[in-house]
C-alpha cells in the first residue's frame, strides 16, 4: 500500500522559491492503478521521483508498506529503489551493446543476488511478447519493443510500485496502444500497483483512477477515489 500526505515540493531561486508541487495526498492499494494527468512543467515527473525515493520532498511524506524511504540510511534507500519500485520511463534508455535478455536483467547489478531472475527474465520478455528477441539488440528492435524490454526490466525485481512517466510518448499510435493494453494487461493480471503520469487521455482512460495536476495540486476524478 502506498500512502502519501501532504507532498509539497519547491525549489529555491534568486526570485524567491519555485513551488512545484503542494499538498498532494493520495493512498493506493495493492494492486490499484493511478493515472496523472496535467500539462508539460507541471510537476508529474518531480511527482514520481519523489514516490520513487529519487527525489526527497520539501514536506509531506512517503510510505509504501509502512517504510518511508526518506527515513533510511543512503544504503538502505538504494535498495529500497532498486528492490520495491519499479521505472517505465518515456525513453526506454536500453544498454545498445547489450542483448535483450541482459537488459532485463542490468537491476541485478547491485543488490541481492537473485539465482532465479534469469530464468524469470525469460519469462518476462515471454509475457510482453518478446520470446522470440532474446538475444537481439536494442538496435534491431522497433520503438513498441524497447519500450516492453524496458517494462520487463522493471518487473525484474518484482517490485511492490511500477511507476510509469509518459511510458508511450515516443511511440507511434499503432505501438503506444500496445503498449498501454500490455500495461493494463499487467495490472489486472499481476495486481500491481501502478502510478502512471502521461499526456494521453487514451491511456490514462484505461486506468481505474485518474487525477489531474495543475498549479501544483493534484485532483481525483469525481466518484474515482
Amino acid at each position: 500500500m502506498l500512502q502519501v500526505e501532504d507532498i509539497a515540493k519547491s525549489y529555491a531561486t534568486p526570485g524567491g522559491d519555485l513551488r512545484i508541487l503542494h499538498g498532494v495526498t493520495f493512498r493506493l492499494e495493492e494492486g490499484e492503478a493511478l493515472a496523472v494527468m496535467g500539462p508539460s512543467g507541471c510537476g508529474k515527473s518531480t511527482l514520481l521521483q519523489i514516490l520513487g525515493a529519487l527525489e526527497p520532498p520539501t514536506g509531506g511524506s512517503v510510505a509504501l508498506d509502512g517504510v518511508d524511504p526518506y527515513k533510511l540510511p543512503e544504503p538502505e534507500q538504494a535498495l529500497f529503489r532498486n528492490t520495491r519500485v519499479g521505472f517505465v520511463f518515456q525513453d526506454h534508455s536500453l544498454l545498445p551493446q547489450l542483448t535483450v535478455v541482459e537488459n532485463v536483467l542490468t537491476p541485478l547489478l547491485v543488490g541481492p543476488r537473485d539465482p532465479e531472475a534469469p530464468a524469470r527474465a525469460r519469462r518476462l520478455l515471454d509475457e510482453v511478447g518478446l520470446s522470440h528477441r532474446l538475444r537481439h539488440r536494442p538496435g534491431e528492435l522497433s520503438g513498441g519493443e524497447k519500450q516492453r524490454v524496458a517494462i520487463a526490466r522493471a518487473l525484474i525485481r518484482q517490485p511492490k510500485l511500477l511507476l510509469c512517466d509518459e511510458p508511450t510518448g515516443n511511440l507511434d499510435q499503432e505501438s503506444a496502444t500496445n503498449v498501454a493494453a500490455l500495461l493494463d494487461q499487467l495490472q489486472k493480471e499481476r495486481r500491481m500497483s501502478i502510478v502512471l503520469v502521461t499526456h494521453s487521455s487514451e491511456l490514462a482512460a484505461r486506468f481505474g483512477r485518474q487525477a489531474s495536476l495543475a498549479g501544483g495540486v493534484m485532483t481525483e476524478s469525481a466518484g474515482q477515489q
